[in-house]
């Protein structure tokens, strides 16, 4: 199982904090998974982050892994 984490604005957007799935090779899987189940993600802006590292390509997610979509943050 891999534990998907929304935050900010995305939880408002999905309507959960997270979610369990299974059966994720990657994060392009995984964004295309959360797209249907959340059709509202489509039009947000967000960053994923597998294991507290951001990915910024598509990345291996290994069963146990911890996937956190966040919205865009700036410093100051």
């Amino acid at each position: 199982m891999i534990e998907v984490m929304f935050f900010g604005q995305l939880t408002d957007s999905t309507g959960v904090s997270s979610v369990m799935v299974e059966e994720v090779a990657n994060t392009d899987m995984l964004i295309d998974m959360m797209k249907m189940r959340y059709p509202s993600l489509a039009s947000s802006k967000y960053m994923v982050a597998v294991n507290n590292t951001m990915v910024t390509e598509n990345t291996i997610i290994t069963p146990g892994s911890k996937v956190a979509f966040m919205p865009p943050f700036s410093g100051g």
